[in-house]
């Protein structure tokens, strides 16, 4: 018997009508978040916290981008007291921005943070709890003990906390989660709601309650479940809190600006969300741009075109599960998810105009070189090829196009649901047939039951067209239609640096759920608004670069931001704070300029050995700032070089990759 939205699944108010989750109101300083505050904006310094002038020009510049909280790391009890200096010197340049003290190791630290700042964030990983990567059994009374301690340890400061009116984040990262937790429920999205809750539980019983909550995760798939996890889990302790999101780690330019709209817009696509940080390998003060930018999406929301509701959830929104889809000629089954190049505009007069979408052609050998992120599908409507269709890119035409072709050798038509269901002169092998959730009916969903040939292509023009798109998804699991399903979103006078946010999220939420077995994204045209946006929005196209040719990297990045499709290396870098330890931009660019063609490698950078070791839990190779002009390499979890002389620890971890025998030399 299916569970219904109303039971253990439930998460947010409603999968088809946009409502924000009504959490209690905290105040920040003068700043309310929850209740029915809008969603604020916050971001985070990179200074030392020491270096005084520093800082407050920062967060000046921070507060002018948009940001309405500023967190600024407390490392240990000097810079909590400095904290006070900078304080008073924001409020003397006229700045009465909230500051919140991220808080690590040290409670002494907190305590005095608390007494000064308008919020601290703790990391229940590392705040009093133990993280050494040991795996400890522990039998319940032990276990219990280690809470006792945690409460004997906590509680002073829950209680200045209180006294002073100051509120708190119960911050919990994937990647640093103690040893006991990790002991009972290993590295999952329900270890990190535990985590908290033990944290949160004790902060109840001293009836405080000025928190806000976080789930950070460099793996947005994981993020979002977390969160999740963790509105279901308060639902049934009667708790509301208000929720901090934000993808940890998420990297710069697009990739990060892409995994953070990835992560941070699933969840706000269902209501669920306080406020937001986009953490980018950037000077902090272009990340509210980003942040606000999501935010702005979701007024007016609820305006949108009714969706059927939904009674009965057919997946289990706290683990993934992708749909079970059969195979149309290497479109769904266990294929990764296709890309579709759109054509349709696009005059096509030589072999060259596919260079945009990965297909080179060598005229000396007759042959197609392929890219890494060379798509699978070209769409070319009434557009038809002067020259033979390279092999791995089959061509998609209109279907009273594709009828009179003389030459169909790998294209198939796309049908819409009329010509679908009443033509008979179809292929024999692949049909695409366009459809949104008004086309389906009783005898739609027969006729595509019974016919191995069709991919569905899912459209949609709803203001809410993600809940819609997801709800076609609950309706073909019910009727056990299994036709591979590709994502299509037609977007217009869209500037690009929306485009990314928008299309990320939209295709994201569906992908992280394990829906759709290819994605298709159509654009009338591409336009940047960095020009009239301010000095902190930053652009990524490039006058070179054709609207084809942009469309198909963002497409294969959203995949591999969804860990759908792996196409290239991904870096996990951290934002920067003032722990960190060497230059983290000009870092993670030299990494990434001597390792970008390793496909598939997973490489983080980390400023310090506060996050490190555990915020790179997710990836291959780790490369942590250890002390001044030393670094310490990891293999996944483990140490295997420390203390390296920075100058020399580029070469080493290249030394390591080839031991590992994971290099490959790069093609000049």
């Amino acid at each position: 018997m299916q569970s219904t939205t109303k039971d253990i699944k439930k998460y947010c108010n409603s999968l088809t009508k946009y409502s924000r989750y009504k959490t209690r109101e905290v105040f920040i300083g003068q700043i309310p978040l929850g209740g029915n505050n809008p969603i604020r904006i916050q971001s985070m310094t990179t200074t030392d916290t020491m270096n005084t002038i520093a800082t407050v020009e920062q967060t000046i510049r921070m507060v002018d981008a948009g940001c309405e909280y500023v967190r600024i790391t407390a490392p240990s009890i000097n810079e909590a007291k400095n904290l006070e200096v900078i304080k008073k010197e924001l409020k003397a340049r006229g700045y009465n921005v909230p500051l919140i003290a991220d808080i690590h190791f040290t409670p002494n630290a907190a305590e005095m943070a608390a007494r000064i700042v308008e919020k601290v964030r703790v990391n229940p990983g590392n705040y009093v709890d133990k993280k050494k990567f040991d795996l400890i059994e522990y039998t319940d009374a032990e276990y219990q003990e280690e809470i006792e301690r945690i409460r004997e340890r906590f509680t002073p400061l829950v209680k200045i906390c209180k006294e002073y009116g100051t509120a708190m984040r119960i911050g919990t990262n994937h990647g640093s989660l103690s040893d006991r937790i990790m002991s009972r429920y290993g590295d999952t999205p329900l270890g990190m709601v535990e985590s908290a809750l033990e944290f949160l539980r004790i902060c109840e019983s001293e009836n405080y309650h000025s928190i806000v909550l976080s789930m950070k995760a460099s793996n947005p798939q994981v993020m979002v479940q977390a969160y999740r996890l963790l509105i279901n889990k308060m639902e049934t302790e009667g708790m509301n809190y208000p929720l901090h999101l934000g993808v940890t780690e998420a990297g710069g330019g697009e990739d990060g600006r892409i995994k953070s709209a990835l992560g941070i817009g699933a969840l706000l696509e269902d209501g669920i969300g306080d406020t937001i940080r986009v953490s980018l390998t950037e000077d902090p003060e272009f990340e509210a741009p980003v942040a606000i930018a999501i935010a702005n999406r979701y007024e007016g929301r609820g305006d949108h075109k009714p969706i059927k509701e939904i009674n009965e959830t057919p997946i289990d929104p706290f683990v993934y599960n992708r749909r079970k889809s059969f195979e149309v000629l290497s479109i769904g089954g266990g294929n990764v998810p296709r890309v579709v190049a759109d054509y349709s505009n696009r005059k096509i007069s030589s072999q060259k105009d596919l260079n945009d979408i990965g297909y080179t052609y060598d005229v000396p050998s007759d042959k197609w070189n392929l890219s890494d992120i060379a798509a699978d599908l070209i769409y070319l409507g009434k557009n038809i090829l002067s020259f033979n269709c390279p092999n791995g890119l089959t061509a998609i035409y209109d279907f009273e196009v594709w009828k009179d072709l003389e030459n169909k050798y790998n294209s198939y038509p796309i049908l819409t649901v009329k010509e679908f269901t009443y033509s008979d002169n179809k292929s024999h092998e692949l049909n695409f047939v366009a459809l949104s959730i008004n086309d389906l009916s009783t005898e739609l969903i027969e006729k595509i039951r019974n016919d191995k040939t069709v991919v569905i292509v899912l459209e949609t023009d709803n203001l809410h067209g993600m809940a819609e798109q997801r709800r076609v998804f609950f309706e073909l699991i019910k009727n056990e239609i299994q036709n591979p399903v590709i994502l299509k979103r037609n977007y217009s006078d869209l500037a690009f640096e929306n485009l990314q946010i928008y299309s990320a999220t939209d295709f994201g939420a569906l992908l992280i759920d394990g829906f759709g077995d290819g994605v298709w994204l159509s654009v009338n045209e591409l336009k940047s608004k960095k020009e009239n946006s301010g000095s902190y929005v930053k652009s990524f196209i490039k006058k070179s670069e054709t609207k084809e040719k942009i469309i198909n990297r963002l497409l294969f990045n959203i995949l591999q931001a969804a860990r759908q499709r792996i196409s290239k290396t991904e870096y996990i870098a951290c934002p920067s704070c003032g722990r960190t330890l060497f230059d983290l931009q000009e870092t993670t660019e030299m990494i990434r300029r001597r390792t970008e063609h390793l496909k598939g490698l997973k490489i983080a950078v980390m400023g310090c050995i506060v996050n490190g070791p555990g915020e790179m839990a997710d990836a291959d190779y780790g490369y942590v700032g250890a002390g001044v002009d030393k670094i310490t390499l990891y293999r996944e979890k483990n140490i295997v070089r420390r203390n390296i002389p920075a100058k020399n620890a580029v070469d080493e971890l290249i030394e390591l990759i080839k031991e590992d025998g994971k290099w490959i030399n790069p093609v000049i």
